[in-house]
C-alpha cells in the first residue's frame, strides 16, 4: 500500500504502473472517490460540531428557564443527527469504495525494471554455467524418476487430482537434502530459520500484498474465514506485523514450509512433471531493513547470491533475468528471477525469484522502526526463494543424468543422502 499523498502526486505513473502490471485500475476514479470522502467528512465534522454547539446551549437555555428556546434547539439537533445518519451512510459508501481502490494501486517499479507484457521480455543479466552436451538419448525427469522409483505421480493423480504426486523413497530424500542444504547456507549467514503457520487470516494475506489481487491463487479453508499459504513470505512478515522493531541490523528470516497454490490460469501450461504442482515444499528468505535505498539494493543483490550460490552447489546452469513490468506483481518494486536450465524443455526455467518492495508491504502491515532522531517510519521487506521442491528436482535430474541410466549425486548432497555419491535404478543401499 501507498501513502495517499504520494499517489496523488504520482497519479499519471501509478497509472501507467498499474496497466503495465495488468492491473484494472482508474486511479482517476480513485482521486474522485478520496475527493467526495474528504468533503463528506468535512461535512460530517461540521454537522457534529454544530450539534455539540446547539446541545451545549440547550443545557444552558434550561438552566436559564428558557423552555421555549431549549425545545426549538432540541428539536435543530435531531434534524442535524437525521442528517448525520445520511451523511455516514455515504461516507461509510465512499471509504469503502476508497479503501477497495487504494488495495488496487501498484507499488512503483525501480528505475532499471525493464518495460515489457510477459516473461518473454524479460532481460537476461548472467548465465552462469554451460547446458550439458548428452552424447545419448536424454531423458527427461519424469521417465528418471519412474526409472529410479523417486516419485509416482500417477497415483498423486488418483488420491489427489491433477497436479499432485507421491515422493517416496530417495525421491522423498532428495526433496529434503536440497532443502536442508538451503537451510544450513542460510543459517551460516545469519537467517534465522523459522517453522511457520501455513493457515493464516484473510487480513495476513491482504496486509503482504497477496490479496486482492491473488484470492484465485489460494487455497480458502470457508468456515473458518482463512487460507492456505502459497509462501512462508507471508507469516514471515507478519510476524512482526503492528510492532516497531530493532532494524539497526537487517533482520534476516528464513521459513521451512509446505506451500499450496492453486495454479488458476495454468490449464495447458507445464502439466507434465513436477515444474507446476498445487503442493511444495520452500526454504524462503525474508529480510527486513532500514527504509534506505541503496540498502534495500545491497540486500536484494545478497538475497539473489544466497539462492546462487546454492545453484552453484548443486552443480546446477542457470540464467538471472531481471523481471519486466508486465511479469511482476502488484507488490514488487524490482525483481530477479533465477532460471535453471531443463535439458526436457531446451530452455531455462524459473525456480527462484528475488524481490524488493520498498515500504509496500510494511505499510498494509504497519511495521516500523525509529529512525535516529526518534521518528517512527515504516520498514522496507524483501524476499527471495532459497529453493522449492519439487521443483528444483527437475533440473537437478536431467542435467546429472548418465548414458547408463544412473543420476550423478552432487558431492554438497550426499551427506544428507546417507553417503550415495549417485541413484541407480532398483538400488537398495539408500535405506537406512
Amino acid at each position: 500500500m501507498l501513502d495517499i499523498r504520494y499517489i496523488r502526486d504520482n497519479a499519471a505513473q501509478l497509472q501507467q504502473v498499474a496497466d503495465q502490471k495488468g492491473i484494472k485500475l482508474s486511479l482517476d476514479e480513485l482521486l474522485d472517490v478520496d475527493r467526495q470522502r474528504l468533503q463528506k467528512l468535512l461535512e460530517l465534522e461540521n454537522n457534529r460540531k454544530e450539534r455539540n454547539e446547539r446541545s451545549q446551549l440547550i443545557a444552558v437555555c434550561m438552566k436559564a428557564g428558557d423552555q421555549v428556546k431549549a425545545e426549538r434547539l432540541k428539536e435543530e439537533v435531531r434534524q442535524i443527527n437525521l442528517e448525520l445518519k445520511q451523511l455516514e451512510a455515504v461516507w461509510s459508501e465512499l471509504d469503502r469504495r476508497y479503501q477497495s481502490l487504494l488495495m488496487l494501486v501498484p507499488n512503483p517499479v525501480s528505475p532499471d525494471t525493464p518495460h515489457g507484457l510477459s516473461d518473454a521480455d524479460n532481460v537476461e543479466l548472467r548465465r552462469v554455467g554451460s547446458p550439458p552436451a548428452f552424447d545419448f538419448e536424454m531423458k527427461d525427469h519424469v521417465a528418471l524418476g519412474e526409472e529410479l522409483d523417486l516419485f509416482d505421480l500417477p497415483r498423486g493423480v488418483k488420491v489427489a487430482g491433477t497436479r499432485n504426486y507421491f515422493l517416496k523413497g530417495a525421491g522423498l530424500l532428495l526433496h529434503r537434502a536440497v532443502q536442508q542444504l538451503a537451510v544450513d547456507l542460510l543459517m551460516e549467514r545469519g537467517f534465522t530459520v523459522m517453522d511457520v503457520p501455513l493457515i493464516v487470516r484473510e487480513e495476513t494475506m491482504r496486509n503482504t500484498g497477496f490479496f486482492p489481487l491473488g484470492q484465485d491463487q489460494t487455497y480458502e479453508i470457508p468456515s473458518e474465514g482463512k487460507w492456505l499459504v502459497g509462501t512462508s513470505e507471508v507469516p514471515l512478515i507478519s510476524y512482526y506485523s503492528d510492532e516497531i522493531i530493532d532494524v539497526t541490523e537487517p533482520i534476516r528470516l528464513a521459513g521451512v514450509s509446505v506451500c499450496f497454490r492453486k495454479e488458476a490460469g495454468s490449464a495447458g501450461r507445464d502439466v507434465r512433471g513436477l515444474y507446476r504442482v498445487h503442493q511444495f515444499a520452500k526454504v524462503e528468505q525474508v529480510i527486513l531493513c532500514r527504509n534506505d535505498p541503496e540498502l534495500s539494493e545491497q540486500l536484494l543483490e545478497e538475497l539473489t547470491k544466497n539462492a546462487e550460490d546454492l545453484l552453484d552447489l548443486l552443480e546446477i546452469p542457470y540464467r538471472v533475468v531481471a523481471v519486466c513490468t508486465g511479469d511482476m506483481s502488484q507488490k514488487n518494486y524490482k525483481q530477479y528471477d533465477i532460471e535453471s536450465w531443463m535439458p526436457s524443455r531446451g530452455s531455462y526455467g524459473e525456480t527462484h525469484s528475488s524481490s524488493s518492495l520498498l515500504d509496500f508491504q510494511a505499510r498494509r502491515s504497519n511495521i516500523r522502526y525509529r529512525d535516529d532522531d526518534g521518528k517512527a517510519r515504516y520498514c522496507h521487506t524483501l524476499n527471495n526463494t532459497a529453493v522449492a521442491s519439487p521443483r528444483i528436482l527437475i533440473p537437478l535430474l536431467e542435467n546429472h543424468q548418465r548414458a547408463d541410466g544412473s543420476v550423478y549425486l552432487p558431492k554438497a548432497l550426499r551427506k544428507y543422502m546417507n553417503g550415495l555419491s549417485e541413484l541407480r535404478p532398483n538400488m537398495t543401499t539408500w535405506k537406512i
